[in-house]
């Protein structure tokens, strides 16, 4: 018998990897979108110096400090504050004039890495005097991501640039009046966590939690393979109450889902969708 081609080897060592990871410690990284994790899986390889993807799946299973280091790994962290300056300028255009018509709102932020994008949020509902009328739900599926998001410190050269975003977000104050610094940090304000919740929640196999006025899922399923990404749409689509409203990622897509056809879209190419049924 021909012996198996390198990558057939490789290939069959991640899918043993994930499955054992997905028995062992609940994490199913199998809807990923293949290529990517891949490059992940074989980055997760070299930092932690084995030779190959059987002798990762030997630590990570043994060793839950190397799966808390895979698990940072695989996740995929490329966040900012005020991410796309023209959905923040819509957001205050087209969607808070729709909450304002709740007495108390639900937002939840899916995959919300380690939390630029809940303080930007946090700061524009501050702005349009709607924060102490809100909770915020920041959730990940990485325990250690979501602790970075909660203490919410940054390094002095991101906030340089958080704040040139701000200013092109229709930002209406001094964006320095938002965090507290030392001399290599900036902290963001406690009265901008006051009212946000971060918790673990994984949207591959955990259901809804609640009820909510605007989600937030940016960004996150770009990774995911189609299955997966009808899953998380499901998944969305049933936690969205009815007017609410969905943002997604600017390279995501609600067009090819089942759910199509229950939005309506705001703005034009923003990705922002307030369902109607």
């Amino acid at each position: 018998m021909l012996a198996a081609e390198p990558y057939q080897t490789e290939a069959l060592e991640v899918d043993l990897l994930l499955a054992g990871i997905a028995t062992r410690y609940g994490y199913d990284f199998r809807g990923y979108a293949r290529a990517s994790l891949m490059r992940r899986v074989r980055q997760a390889v070299r930092r932690e110096g084995v030779p190959t993807v059987s002798a990762l799946q030997d630590r990570v299973l043994h060793d839950p400090d190397s799966m808390l280091r895979f698990i940072d790994r695989i996740a995929v962290h490329t966040t900012s504050m005020f991410r796309d300056a023209d959905v923040y300028m819509a957001l205050r255009r087209e969607v808070i004039p729709l909450l304002r018509t709740y007495p108390f709102i639900r937002i939840w932020h899916a995959g919300c890495s380690s939390g630029e994008e809940v303080y930007s949020l946090a700061i524009l509902l501050q702005e349009e005097g709607l924060y102490d009328r809100c909770r915020l739900y920041a959730t990940d599926f990485s325990d250690s991501v979501i602790d970075r998001a909660r203490k919410g410190i940054f390094t002095i050269p991101s906030i340089r640039q958080h704040t040139i975003a701000y200013q092109k977000a229709g930002g209406r104050g001094d964006f320095s009046a938002y965090y507290q610094t030392d001399a290599q940090h900036a902290v963001m304000r406690q009265s901008l966590r006051r009212n946000a919740i971060f918790s673990q929640h994984n949207l591959v196999c955990d259901g809804a939690f609640n009820e909510f006025h605007l989600i937030l899922c940016r960004n996150v399923m770009i990774y995911f393979d189609r299955e997966l990404r009808e899953h998380v749409h499901a998944l969305l689509y049933g936690s969205l109450a009815k007017f609410g409203i969905l943002s997604i990622g600017m390279k995501e897509s609600l067009y090819l889902t089942p759910f199509a056809d229950r939005f309506e879209e705001l703005g034009r190419d923003l990705k922002l969708y307030r369902r109607i049924r």
